[in-house]
């Protein structure tokens, strides 16, 4: 007997002195209280209508883009971790396979470039395509993992590796790539065994490399902490200049069709740490900068009030030349991300879109430079669908429409045809294509496993509910099938990370919500109704909503929607109030730990994934400058918005779950919080991947974790 057994023995028969027989009877007693309770999970347990596998063996579509000729379109897709490039060429558009990459070991493929025949790809193998810090090894190969860059014919064949390193960017000759390597631009031939050599040295850290149409040139952003220029090298005379500079923060360098010019974004130089709202700041600007003296002048210039804060669209630049010189951009002034252009003659800015309360969200331009292609949220605020326009603004209309969710629009070279990736209620994220006025078909149907349950899950009902503090709010609910219209069932608040984010009515479009889906998809089959939560400072629903009032580290006024939620469930009649949790990763997990610790009466188990537990630790992983000793009331109101300063009222169980390889998580915050709560006494389970970033790179872990929380909350809430 271990001494937590002796201690609950004690503790059960009121005396500290007892002898063995009594000890022995009273363990007896205990292990057949054991095995009812083990028994009564076990029959209380709902049958599976089908398991977390089959649902996360839905592949994943990203990265999608459009040859420069020939109409040919490509993608990445995730099969269960292996990660492959795929292309579909004019004019049958029959996907297949280019790559073939077979492990679930954590490395993904991403920036892909064409190159300008439209023959082959570039593409880069591996590495932190979000903190862009050193190579994560999640699968712990003892061999270690590098970031290479490789290409690809589309013809078929091996592919081959160019250079270790990142963003690279093909010369319009087609001849070289010039990349990324810690910084520092370099360059590579394309024909067999070439030699990667170093293009330059220069101050700074390098970033976005734009070559001129010509070739003989290469913009980039020399990023400088406190500001950053436009950086210009030519080859010619192989000179460095910088364009326009000044003490503010340039970036986005789009060239003109002849070369003789780069427009670039500005914001005001700021040395102040905001991490609370930001509905307004010092307006940005458009430059406009000739090649031939540097020096540059203001095109456009955002108004006080709203959208003089940048805010930025999904897109390859912020900025882009469309046909007439005009150059599109994303702008708030409505206080909706809406789309608008502006001639390099100068003059006012045209709207691209009419004046309502949606936004934007993907952007891409037409090879040709005369259509502008975007999702957004028009019409439909809970999905996405696709739209066009000119960059003149005259003839915007739609190009999807319906129950579905479509994104990340490309139109193919020969403008015959709009490529997207699309998604429903049922049906995971896949690359499609719309030729013509015709209808949205897949590139690649038998990518999905034929045991994929499609047709078992249920569509998901858009609810808007009041928070504690009456402000609407979204939610899409997800209700179990079967079982009397009477009976009571438990329940569970998803809340998804960002907070920059929206969950939609279906699939998601990015990777780490498509599997949220899949578990909201999975609880709703074993009987639980749940509730996503599109919490105030999230995207979507305009920019008071996203910079509310006091969200985050300076109030945590999102607590208000995660109480909202809660009695929004527990006033339904199919809802057992006793039996509702919390689930959610990254900011979700913080807002699960804000409930658990804040309202542990209402909310009976949370499960947390690398949550934020004190802000003040988690603010100087993206701000090194930032000293809460230095900011005493800053510090104060971040320490008192975050769960760790109500572990006082924390009771519910909890299971937390983090890799130990987190990049925009520190693991300290579930180590920290992991000895406040046995301080506590509150009873939590760990899960813990050795390895493993923020979004886990591995299939295997995602289903390990997602068996681990579905078992939790099966056991605390039934």
């Amino acid at each position: 007997m271990n001494s937590r057994d002796l201690a609950y023995t004690n503790w059960q028969l009121g005396t500290r002195d007892v002898d063995p027989a009594a000890i022995s009877k009273a363990m007896n007693h205990r292990i057949l209280l054991a095995c009812s309770f083990v028994c009564a999970a076990a029959a209380a347990a709902p049958a599976e209508k089908f398991t977390l596998a089959q649902l996360l063996s839905a592949p994943f579509a990203s990265e999608l883009s459009a040859a420069p000729k020939g109409g040919a379109v490509a993608w990445v897709l995730n099969q269960n971790g292996a990660r492959n490039l795929w292309v579909a060429e004019a004019t049958d558009y029959k996907g297949r396979q280019l790559t073939n990459y077979r492990d679930d070991d954590g490395r993904e493929i991403a920036q892909t470039a064409w190159t300008p025949d439209g023959r082959s790809i570039v593409y880069v193998l591996g590495g932190d395509f979000d903190m862009f810090r050193e190579t994560p090894n999640p699968a712990s190969l003892p061999q270690g993992v590098e970031q290479d860059i490789w290409i690809v014919p589309i013809s078929g064949g091996a592919p081959r590796q160019l250079a270790e390193g990142n963003q690279p960017a093909v010369s319009p000759q087609g001849d070289r790539i010039a990349f990324l390597r810690k910084g520092e631009v370099w360059t590579v031939g394309l024909e067999a065994n070439a030699k990667p050599s170093q293009l330059f040295h220069a101050r700074g850290k390098a970033d976005s490399l734009r070559w001129s149409p010509d070739g003989s040139r290469i913009a980039f952003v020399s990023e400088r902490t406190d500001h950053a220029f436009i950086g210009v090298y030519t080859f010619g005379t192989k000179s460095l200049q910088y364009l326009d500079p000044s003490v503010d923060s340039d970036s986005n360098p789009v060239w003109s069709s002849d070369g003789k010019q780069v427009a670039f974004l500005r914001l005001a130089a700021s040395v102040t740490h905001v991490f609370g709202p930001r509905r307004t700041a010092q307006p940005w600007s458009i430059r406009l900068a000739d090649m031939e003296s540097g020096i540059g002048r203001q095109l456009f210039q955002a108004t006080e009030g709203p959208g003089s804060a940048f805010h930025p669209m999904v897109a390859e630049s912020q900025l882009l030349w469309g046909a007439g010189d005009r150059i599109v951009f994303p702008w708030e002034r409505t206080g909706w991300l809406h789309l608008y252009s502006v001639s390099t003659q100068g003059g006012s800015p045209t709207p691209l879109n009419p004046n309502s309360e949606f936004e934007i969200e993907h952007v891409s331009l037409s090879a040709d430079g005369n259509s502008v292609l975007f999702s957004s949220n028009q019409d439909d605020i809970d999905r996405r669908h696709l739209w066009r326009v000119a960059p003149s603004g005259k003839g915007l209309a739609p190009i999807t429409a319906g129950e579905g969710i479509e994104w990340s629009p490309v139109q193919t070279s020969d403008g015959k045809a709009v490529a997207m990736l699309h998604s429903d209620a049922r049906n995971p994220a896949r690359a499609g294509i719309k030729l013509g006025h015709g209808e949205v078909r897949d590139l690649a149907p038998n990518a999905i496993p034929a045991a994929f349950p499609a047709a078992q899950l249920v569509a998901p009902q858009q609810v808007i509910f009041p928070a504690a503090d009456g402000l609407p709010i979204h939610g899409q609910l997800f209700l179990p099938t079967g079982g009397g219209a009477a009976e009571k069932h438990p329940a569970v608040l998803f809340f998804h990370g960002g907070s920059r984010r929206q969950m939609l009515l279906g699939w998601h479009y990015r990777e780490y919500y498509h599997n949220a889906y899949a578990l909201n998809q999975y609880l709703a089959s074993l009987g639980y109704v749940v509730l996503s939560v599109n919490y105030r400072s999230g995207i979507g629903y305009g920019l008071n909503f996203r910079e509310a009032l006091n969200y985050g580290p300076s109030g945590a006024s999102e607590f208000n929607d995660v109480l909202g939620a809660g009695l929004y469930l527990r006033g339904r009649p199919d809802v057992n109030p006793a039996r509702i949790g919390l689930w959610g990763g990254s900011y979700g997990g913080y807002l699960t730990a804000l409930g658990l610790s804040r309202a542990s009466d209402l909310f009976a188990a949370g499960v947390d994934f690398h949550g934020v537990h004190d802000w003040n630790n988690v603010i100087r992983n993206f701000e090194s400058d930032y000293d809460p000793g230095k900011e005493a009331s800053a510090a104060r109101v971040a320490y008192d918005s975050s769960p760790m300063a109500s572990i006082g009222t924390w009771r519910s169980p909890v299971l937390l779950i983090h890799g130990d390889d987190d990049r925009n998580v520190p693991f300290h915050e579930s180590v920290m919080l992991a000895e406040a709560l046995r301080k506590q006494g509150v009873q939590f389970e760990e899960l813990i991947f050795p390895d493993e970033v923020h979004g886990f790179l591995t299939t295997r872990r995602w289903l390990q974790a997602y068996r681990a929380a579905a078992d939790f909350l099966n056991q605390n809430l039934r």
